[in-house]
């Protein structure tokens, strides 16, 4: 069984067992604009909570997109490389950047909840 997970960075994170998929929300496409490019971390790439593991870049700004947890990168979303626009179209779908295997047990209560996560957007 797989559980969503947001962060106040406006990541989700989709949960099943030791594997986590990560993308952005859509709230923050949204903010973003139009994006034209996204530079993915390296498969086997280990990822550190907090730090920079990817960058988005738009018509606006560039971005970067934190690894909300620690782990190894084993698997990227290779078709942002040649259709970025899926971030926009699809940010909780299609448009997901990379995929981590965790080391250790995942600790929901670092995470919050999409209505959390919607509340927290009206402050």
């Amino acid at each position: 069984m797989s559980m969503t997970y947001y962060t106040s960075d406006h990541e989700w994170l989709i949960v099943e067992g030791d594997l986590v998929t990560i993308g952005i929300t859509d709230h923050a496409q949204e903010a973003l604009g139009e994006i034209v490019f996204v530079e993915s971390p390296e498969v086997g790439q280990t990822s550190q909570k907090g730090e920079t593991i990817a960058v988005v870049e738009s018509v606006k700004a560039a971005s970067d997109i934190y690894a909300p947890i620690n782990g190894e990168v084993v698997e990227t979303n290779s078709n942002l490389d040649d259709t970025p626009e899926l971030v926009n179209e699809s940010p909780e779908g299609d448009g997901w950047f990379m995929k981590i295997r965790i080391q250790e047990p995942f600790d929901a209560s670092d995470y919050m909840s999409r209505e959390t996560y919607l509340e927290s957007l009206d402050d």
